[in-house]
């Protein structure tokens, strides 16, 4: 077991430097590529059938308290394909603190050209936060923040997206939420106020043989106050039933990725992180597994897996 010192000087670190009250970032994903309508909600509905996802993912294995994910998203196309509808689900653990975020989402497709096409997502939902300063041991358990938890402080969230897309390519904007609450601190006499985040995505599928596809992909995230999260991946699928490729995250962890095609509707990926910081002293990296199935209805042509 690592140092319980040094496992919450890390966590509350991470949740009292946040101008979110104790709101975190939205939890972050090394195959962001499988569950894209967790950060976009112009998403839903843009593979033209049913699609579940879900996405187990714990982070910084050996430090206790670390950050533990688990997300649930569920989408699909109506049938004239115009309209998508989604439900996201997911629980973050980190230290003494758990999260639960519900949202439905909402997209409307516009055929700009017979082959380019351009979703406009909404979102919305609660965010449910408990702080439990009970559970673990501290320093300084005297510290007048330890005597405050929080129960059950739920907010509203209101998010919205573009995803732009053709059979090879895509591009995607979005703000996860909108609403940006105020929260008083008592201690420092001072209200402070969420900041929005803002997320760009894209993509592109180079076919390099009947057997072989390449994707080169990007995910940018930037939140006022924190540093600017980079993430660039390059992924082979070799006859469209194995997937395999690396990951990096600007100055954080450079990962590894793996995934197969079980069967035409099953696909199960796997991500192990490798920590670039200090912090990779004091843990054995983070685990990230993906289950996916998507149901290819009858006379419908999908290009299937679309990797994207």
């Amino acid at each position: 077991m690592k140092s319980l010192y040094i496992s919450f000087s890390i966590i509350l670190v991470t949740l009292l430097s946040s101008t979110q009250g104790f709101s975190q970032q939205d939890a972050q994903y090394t195959q962001y590529l499988y569950n894209t309508m967790s950060i976009n909600p112009a998403y839903a509905g843009s593979l033209q059938t049913l699609d579940i996802v879900g996405t187990y993912r714990d982070q910084w294995v050996g430090i206790d308290g670390a950050p533990t994910t688990q997300n649930l998203g569920i989408h699909s196309a109506l049938r004239n394909e115009k309209i998508g509808l989604g439900l996201n689900v997911s629980h973050d653990k980190l230290g003494p603190s758990r999260e639960v975020l519900v949202n439905g989402n909402f997209s409307y497709r516009l055929q700009l050209t017979p082959t380019l096409k351009l979703r406009l997502g909404l979102k919305a939902g609660a965010d449910i936060l408990n702080v439990d300063f009970t559970e673990g041991q501290f320093q300084n358990p005297n510290d007048p923040v330890l005597g405050r938890n929080v129960d059950n402080r739920t907010t509203l969230t209101l998010g919205a997206g573009g995803y732009l897309y053709t059979d090879s390519w895509y591009l995607g904007l979005s703000v996860p939420d909108f609403i940006t609450n105020d929260f008083y601190d008592d201690m420092d006499q001072s209200v402070s106020k969420e900041e929005l985040q803002y997320y760009l995505i894209g993509g592109y599928v180079f076919d390099l043989s009947p057997n072989f596809r390449f994707k080169p992909a990007f995910l940018m995230k930037y939140l006022e106050g924190a540093p600017l999260v980079v993430d660039v991946s390059a992924n082979i699928l070799f006859r469209n039933q194995f997937t395999f490729g690396v990951s990096y995250r600007y100055e954080d962890a450079v990962s590894g990725v793996a995934g197969i095609q079980v069967f035409p509707s099953i696909f199960v990926g796997y991500s192990y992180d490798y920590t670039l910081t200090e912090l990779n002293d004091v843990n054995n990296g983070t685990h990230e597994i993906v289950l996916r199935f998507t149901l290819n209805e009858r006379n419908k042509n999908i290009n299937s897996p679309r990797f994207f």
